[in-house]
């Protein structure tokens, strides 16, 4: 099932749609300002292992999730003064985070480390949806390998098919990773280069 949703200002009534979906333990399609993303209730451990079956993904590499504001990121991970003003720079944007993580963070979450990554992307369609819910939603990308990202919502219904409950159409997007930085212990390391920004890391 595809929904489409404007992207400049979604529509209450189907973010009420989508958000009732997820905490009936749906797994959706949804798009970021980088690729598809999907996703489920960042507290429906049930859903999560679905999107690992789906992802044909190793448990002990967790996903990362999307938060709707530094807010909401503070309750989940262990926000130092250096680390909410580096991302209140940069925030919402293409990058993930990775920083410490609170208990809130579902063990199936969290890396060995009990570090977790985080996104704000600049798309309002998945942050309104984060805000309805509550709570942070799970953020994997919707690709058919690591070089070939789904674009087009239509090309992801055809290819996860059943797989997810639903497709919710924002448009096409860029297609292009987020830049992954991590600030555990305040000291910043570039992980992965991407669409956003890093040379304040460099």
């Amino acid at each position: 099932m595809i929904l489409k949703i404007n992207q400049q200002n979604p529509q209450k009534r189907l973010i009420n749609q989508v958000v009732e979906l997820l905490k009936n333990g749906g797994i959706i399609a949804y798009p970021t300002d980088t690729f598809y993303g999907i996703g489920c209730d960042l507290l429906n451990r049930r859903a999560i292992e679905k999107i690992y079956q789906i992802k044909k993904r190793p448990y002990h590499k967790p996903f990362s999730f999307i938060c709707s504001d530094l807010k909401n990121i503070s309750q989940y991970t262990r926000l130092t003064d250096y680390c909410y003003k580096t991302m209140k720079r940069l925030l919402p944007g293409p990058y993930t985070f990775i920083l410490d993580g609170t208990k809130l963070v579902p063990r199936i979450m969290q890396t060995k480390r009990k570090t977790v990554g985080i996104r704000v992307p600049d798309n309002r369609i998945c942050l309104d949806i984060v805000e309805k819910l509550g709570r942070p939603i799970i953020s994997t990308s919707a690709l058919v390998k690591e070089d070939e990202p789904l674009m087009d919502p239509y090309e992801i219904e055809q290819v996860f098919g059943p797989r997810v409950d639903l497709v919710v159409d924002g448009g096409t997007v860029t297609g292009e990773p987020s830049s992954v930085i991590s600030l555990i212990d305040d000291i910043p390391e570039v992980i992965r280069e991407g669409r956003g920004d890093v040379s304040i890391f460099l």
